[in-house]
């Protein structure tokens, strides 16, 4: 049985009885499009997983909310670019509701509390509600299943390209297929990213494996990414399974095999945002093993991968592992040092091993050097402590990651 199939383009429209559109708002960007709207033909189970920010964007709440009166009627999902929503106060949360009444009119055959939002972009700015509701009559009027990859490009803000695909998997019921679109570049770090996703299925999927099934891949894909160590006021992912395909997710075989289905799209566009880092120019694997738990090793990992002196070492080809070892000391997870021994490398058999036993080998610092010059490598550190690991994925810190972020409400 083939288990995973990569389309070739594919997006949040490709399972079937799903559609979108993007259209050109006007909210921020004056010349491109910067709102999405994805419709499903049936109503659909839906999951969601937000920031763990206190200071929540109003369609943060909003979803929450919905989500827990009702997850299993979900009908449509508006996404915008360029304003976040978040930090308007009461306002803010009455535009996001009336975004939804507008969609519901716009559709006719739904209830706004079928609506789900996404918004990205500056914080503290209320939503141009008259530039909204064109934008979401205009989409309305022009939904396609060929849209989705315009639906992709249309959720962007600082990203350098859109991000996007779709996996089929056999289950024994019949073929079913995941799409998935996200935007991320800056102001990513768990839990989770400036991070939005929006994944759709046409399985059919009980509300509540949904739900187990989205936190389970989110855990090894979204939550273990990193750029800059900031996380979002408007985090959001949301999963959504009309159940088209008429193939049932219910047995634990197709639980399995639509988990593990899963879990590839999500990494896949997980490191699509690491790739597209704002300024980045190195896509660093950070492992550690020999952990008591993986909640250690994922404590070490973050630490290691959020760290101001590792990342711009990285930007230098510079193989300073001295910071690597120092930013693992301070995770807060006790390990003996002299236990610890770190490897990096492009290929995993052909790594290069830094320290043993807490202190440096014998080897040459140009070829290590080497290493941290390559576009992509890996760093892999062992404590020594037990057996757990895990590996979280991250970038270098440039001067054009300051420069993107000093002018962007500019």
């Amino acid at each position: 049985m083939i288990k995973n199939k990569f389309l070739k383009e594919g997006s949040v429209t490709s399972p079937a009885g799903f559609r979108a559109a993007a259209v050109a708002a006007h909210i921020k960007y004056a010349d491109r499009p910067d709102l999405a709207l994805i419709v499903s033909s049936a109503d659909c189970t839906a999951a969601g997983m937000f920031t763990q920010n206190q200071v929540a964007a109003a369609p943060v709440l909003v979803d929450k909310a919905i989500l827990q009166a009702d997850n299993k009627h979900i009908r449509a999902i508006v996404v915008n670019a360029g304003n976040a929503n978040a930090s308007t106060g009461a306002p803010g949360l009455d535009n996001a509701r009336a975004t939804q009444k507008i969609t519901a009119a716009s559709l006719m055959n739904i209830q706004p509390e079928q609506v789900l939002l996404l918004s990205t972009g500056v914080i503290g700015v209320q939503l141009p509600m008259a530039r909204m509701q064109a934008g979401i009559e205009a989409a309305a009027a022009h939904l396609a299943a060929e849209n989705g990859l315009a639906a992709a490009q249309a959720i962007m803000t600082t990203d350098t390209h859109p991000k996007h695909l779709a996996v089929q998997v056999e289950l024994p019921g019949g073929t079913v297929t995941i799409g998935g679109m996200a935007k991320g570049s800056g102001m990513i770090h768990p839990d989770m990213a400036t991070m939005l996703g929006v994944v759709t299925t046409d399985a059919a999927v009980e509300a509540a494996v949904l739900d187990r099934m989205l936190r389970t891949a989110v855990s090894r894909s979204f939550n273990r990414i990193s750029i800059d160590g900031d996380t979002s006021t408007n985090d959001t992912i949301l999963l959504l399974a009309n159940g088209a395909s008429g193939a049932p997710v219910s047995d634990g075989a197709s639980i399995a095999l639509f988990q593990n289905a899963l879990a590839v799209l999500c990494t896949e566009l997980a490191q699509m945002i690491v790739r597209d880092g704002e300024g980045a120019t190195k896509f660093v694997a950070v492992q550690v093993t020999g952990a008591k738990s993986e909640t250690d090793a994922h404590a070490i990992a973050n630490t290691i991968a959020t760290s101001p002196l590792v990342k711009t070492a990285f930007a230098g080809s510079d193989a300073n592992w001295g910071r690597i070892l120092a930013a693992a000391g301070r995770a807060g997870v006790a390990f003996d040092q002299n236990q610890a021994a770190l490897w990096i490398g492009v290929d995993a058999p052909d790594e290069l091993q830094l320290v043993a036993n807490g202190a440096p080998t014998n080897y040459q610092e140009a070829e290590a050097a080497a290493v941290f010059a390559q576009p992509e490598f890996k760093i892999r550190l062992n404590i020594g402590a037990g057996r757990a690991s895990t590996i979280v994925w991250t970038t270098d810190l440039t001067h054009d990651y300051v420069s993107i972020n000093a002018d962007y409400r500019s």
